[in-house]
C-alpha cells in the first residue's frame, strides 16, 4: 500500500527520491533522520510526524493543517537556544505504538502548504540548518528505503479519519475484536455502519431474511432497483457494501436456533437486534454463560393523535451485571412487547444503533463511562432520556 501510494502521489515521490526517509504508519506520514541541534548543542535524529490527507488510497491531497509533530527533544539553533519561530505545544502524546509526539510546530505560509514535499521539506530545512552549520556532513537524505512493515490493516484503505484527529491510539482498543450483529432490520444495518467504521477484526452478520423493498426505506445507504429484484439475504446485501472499506465481514444468512449457537461461543461482544423474544431469550441465557457482554435494542412506536409516539431502549448485559434485563426486556409472548411493533423510522432506528454502539464504545474505554448504566430510554415525545440499572 505504501509503495502505491508514493507512486501515484508526486509530493511523496519526490520526497523519496531525494532521498529523504518516507513511512507512512497508522495514516500518518513519518519522515526519519532529521537531524537537529539539541539544548547541549549535540547533533541528534528525530522523527517528523504529520497528518496525511489522502483523495483516495493512491493519492495525496493538499496537507489539511500546517501544524507537523516532531519525535525527538526541542530543536536548537547553533548556539543551544531553541528556534522559537516555530514553537507551537510539547504534548508527549502516544499516538500509537511505538510512536510519540514530543512537539508541534507551527509555521504557516500564507495560502497553506500546497503539498507534502513543500511542508516537510520547509520544516526540515527550518530543523536541520543549526545541525548542518555545525557539521557540513550532516543530512537529511540518506536514500534509505523504509520498508512497509505495518500489520494488515483489517480496512481496505487508511483510517486517516484517526490520524488527522490523533486518536489512533484510543482506536485501537477495538483491535482483536470479533463481533456479532444478530438482527439485519434497520436497526441492525444502522449498527453494522457504525461498526464497520471501526477497526475491529470480524464483524459477524446473523439474519435469515431477505433484503426487499421495505428494507429499503429503514436502512442506511440507497438500494438500486436492481439490487432489489436480486433478493439477496440480508447478510449478503450488506457484506457487498461494507467489504468495500473493512476486510472481515463474515456472513450467516439464517437465523440463531439452538443447534448453531454455540456459533456465538468465541466473539467480544454481541449486538441483539431482533424482535423475537422467545429465540431473544435463549441467545441472552447462552452469552451470560459465555461471559459475553451484548447489548439488546428495542424501538417502541405508536400512533396517537395523529402523531408518532415512542421509545427507543438499550440495554447491556454482561456476566456481572444481569439481573435487570428480563425487567427491561420482554421474554414471553412476542405480541405484548411495546418494542416489537411494525412501525420502524429510519431516524429512530440510526438514533437506536447510535445509542447501542456508543455504550459498546464506552464499555471498551473509547468513550468516558461515568455512570455505567445498563438500561437507557429516550422518550420521543418529551425528550426524555432515562438511565438505569447501573453497575455496582
Amino acid at each position: 500500500m505504501l509503495q502505491k501510494l508514493i507512486d501515484h502521489s508526486p509530493d511523496l515521490m519526490r520526497l523519496r527520491d531525494e532521498g529523504f526517509e518516507v513511512e507512512v504508519k497508522g495514516g500518518y506520514l513519518l519522515i526519519h533522520h532529521i537531524p537537529y541541534v539539541n539544548h547541549s548543542k549535540e547533533i541528534k535524529l528525530g522523527i517528523l510526524v504529520s497528518e496525511l490527507t489522502l483523495y483516495n488510497d493512491k493519492q495525496t491531497a493538499k496537507p489539511n493543517t500546517h501544524v507537523i509533530n516532531f519525535m525527538g527533544e526541542y530543536p536548537c539553533n547553533n548556539d543551544g537556544s531553541i528556534i522559537a519561530q516555530i514553537k507551537h505545544a510539547s504534548p508527549n502524546q502516544l499516538l500509537f505504538d511505538g510512536i510519540t509526539i514530543n512537539h508541534s510546530f507551527s509555521n504557516k505560509p500564507a495560502n497553506g502548504y500546497d503539498d507534502y514535499y513543500h511542508k516537510v521539506s520547509t520544516y526540515s530545512g527550518i530543523i536541520s540548518a543549526p545541525a548542518k552549520s555545525l557539521d557540513k556532513t550532516v543530512t537529511e537524505k540518506t536514500f534509505k528505503v523504509i520498508s512497509d512493515e505495518s500489520p494488515d490493516s483489517v480496512f481496505n484503505y487508511w483510517d486517516t479519519n484517526s490520524s488527522r484527529a490523533n486518536i489512533h491510539m484510543i482506536s485501537s482498543k477495538f483491535f482483536g475484536q470479533k463481533i456479532a450483529i444478530i438482527g439485519l432490520g434497520g436497526t441492525g444495518a444502522y449498527i453494522l455502519d457504525f461498526v464497520a467504521k471501526t477497526p475491529v477484526q470480524e464483524i459477524h452478520l446473523y439474519d435469515g431474511d431477505e433484503f426487499l423493498l421495505h428494507n429499503a426505506f429503514r436502512s442506511p445507504g440507497a438500494a438500486s432497483i436492481e439490487e432489489l429484484n436480486m433478493r439477496k439475504s440480508k447478510p449478503e446485501y450488506y457484506k457487498a457494501i461494507y467489504s468495500k472499506m473493512h476486510k472481515n465481514v463474515i456472513t450467516h444468512p439464517y437465523y440463531i436456533n439452538e443447534a448453531n449457537i454455540e456459533e456465538l461461543g468465541n466473539l467480544s461482544y454481541v449486538f441483539l437486534a431482533i424482535d423475537k423474544d422467545s429465540v431473544k431469550r435463549s441467545i441472552i441465557e447462552y452469552l451470560i454463560k459465555m461471559n459475553i457482554p451484548f447489548f439488546d435494542v428495542g424501538l417502541g412506536v405508536n400512533i396517537v393523535d395523529n402523531s408518532l409516539i415512542g421509545t427507543v431502549r438499550v440495554t447491556t448485559g454482561t456476566s456481572d451485571k444481569h439481573d435487570h434485563l428480563f425487567n427491561r426486556i420482554s421474554s414471553g409472548n412476542d405480541m405484548d412487547n411495546e418494542y416489537a411493533t411494525n412501525i420502524q423510522i429510519a431516524d429512530l432506528n440510526a438514533l437506536n444503533a447510535l445509542f447501542a454502539v456508543i455504550k459498546w464504545k464506552k464499555m471498551c474505554g473509547f468513550y468516558q463511562d461515568l455512570i455505567k448504566e445498563h438500561n437507557s430510554s429516550y422518550s420521543i415525545n418529551d425528550s426524555h432520556l432515562a438511565n438505569d440499572d447501573f453497575a455496582a
